[in-house]
């Protein structure tokens, strides 16, 4: 059974807990971080030096971290031909579009957009930078608009790794309070993502804890 280590309410354990229902793996998952603790203990270190989630523990592998480690070491060992091809060149597509992702929708979004709307007091907020954060963030849905027209997914006709590292954003995107452009293509494949079991139970997670007030 795996173990995966960090809170519900963190997007990148959302991204690995997701991949793992998807993959229909066994798990545990132990609250860690943020207010729940754990991650400052010496046992916790010893696992992920770093003192950030998630963490996993495979057996009697050697714990992982870093999120986008942990989903390639999922799609390498545990994932079928149709979410991490073994053609090298077939894998190489959908590898780019999961770096992509996480280059430019995971980072542009999650930090200059989330934290400033929900995870800042509204008397700090730096709204011009959100802003320019979700011009910026807006360009890139531009192409995964493009891509989204011609395929279901990401990478193609079947859920891969590309779309973990892709759609784990998708629900707070929709969810707070912003300006969104039109992106039709986005928003039909985000609401074949809301039918899916495992995004709903690992995705669609409240992030009230997360909201700072004045």
């Amino acid at each position: 059974m795996l173990q995966v280590w960090g809170r519900k309410s963190s997007s990148n354990v959302q991204a690995v807990m997701w991949c793992i229902a998807e993959l229909g793996l066994a798990y545990e998952r132990i609250d860690a971080g943020f207010t729940y603790g754990v991650v400052d203990t010496p046992a916790y270190r010893s696992m992920n030096p770093n003192g950030t989630v998630p963490t996993l523990v495979d057996g009697d592998n050697p714990p992982l971290w870093e999120s986008g480690a942990i989903l390639r070491y999922l799609a390498n060992v545990y994932a079928p031909e149709s979410f991490w091809p073994s053609d090298l060149v077939r894998r190489a597509e959908t590898d780019k579009w999961a770096e992509w992702s996480k280059l430019n929708i995971a980072l542009g979004f999650t930090r200059p957009i989330f934290w400033q709307v929900v995870r800042t007091a509204p008397s700090k907020r730096n709204m011009d930078k959100a802003e320019n954060a979700l011009t910026m963030l807006s360009r890139h849905l531009d192409i995964a608009d493009e891509q989204l027209a011609v395929a279901p997914f990401l990478a193609g006709h079947d859920l891969t790794l590309a779309d973990i590292q892709f759609g784990h954003c998708l629900f707070r995107y929709y969810d707070i309070d912003i300006d969104r452009q039109d992106h039709a293509n986005v928003r039909a494949y985000y609401d074949r993502l809301c039918g899916r079991e495992a995004y709903r139970e690992h995705v669609m997670v409240s992030y009230e804890e997360l909201r700072v007030f004045d």
